[in-house]
């Protein structure tokens, strides 16, 4: 009886131990958790601003068998407008789209840590060559081109963090989309004097805040 009595003994001595670690570890967890939260609340990271603020067509062509040819620089400016909350570039590309098509292959920012209330600008060249269009895309941009006027959308996607003191957060996807007018052959396209493309065939209508999504 008494060996028995003291199997007993140890084991409910055990479970009290393995409840009360249950019970810390769950209360370090909520403590840690708070503690996020209130400086979450407190310092209320917002997400970057971006800027599209040039884009500059180099030559765009499209075969009679339907594929493009392009090369196009785009300039783009971010914004940290946090007070006290830096940003953690990680990764961002940026390429370019016509009719949420993918017309030029990502070309990679280099990873960067944003201070807080400084402003960044970058300009790189978007490039691709003999991509396949399915032929009504093809259609419609010989025709845009013609028309006048042609819609692009410069597009950004990368992951950032936040950096509030010494403490970070975990990775954030970023989605940016900036739509970028331009006129050809000043809006005349191929009916106009100039039909021969060159310097200011494609010109940039006005720089435009981008749509940001984190």
């Amino acid at each position: 009886m008494s060996i028995k009595y003291c199997d007993q003994h140890k084991d409910c001595e055990r479970q009290r131990l393995y409840r009360r670690f249950c019970a810390a570890l769950v209360g370090v967890i909520v403590l840690v958790l708070l503690i996020v939260l209130i400086v979450w609340l407190v310092l209320r990271p917002t997400k970057p601003r971006f800027f599209l603020n040039d884009v500059s067509i180099v030559c765009i062509n499209v075969s009679s068998a339907s594929y493009l040819t392009v090369t196009m620089q785009a300039t783009l400016a971010s914004r940290n407008t946090n007070d006290r909350v830096g940003i953690y570039y990680d990764r961002a590309d940026v390429y370019a789209e016509y009719r949420a098509m993918q017309i030029t292959v990502p070309t990679a920012l280099p990873p960067f840590f944003q201070p807080p209330n400084d402003a960044a600008v970058w300009a790189p060249f978007l490039s691709a060559s003999n991509v396949p269009l399915p032929p009504y895309l093809a259609t419609a941009l010989t025709q845009d081109e013609t028309a006048g006027y042609l819609l692009v959308t410069i597009r950004v996607d990368g992951w950032i963090r936040w950096k509030a003191g010494a403490f970070i957060t975990s990775h954030y996807h970023l989605r940016v989309r900036c739509p970028a007018l331009l006129t050809v052959n000043d809006g005349q396209g191929s009916y106009g004097s100039n039909a021969g493309g060159g310097l200011g065939y494609f010109k940039f209508q006005r720089a435009a805040p981008c749509i940001v999504d984190v």
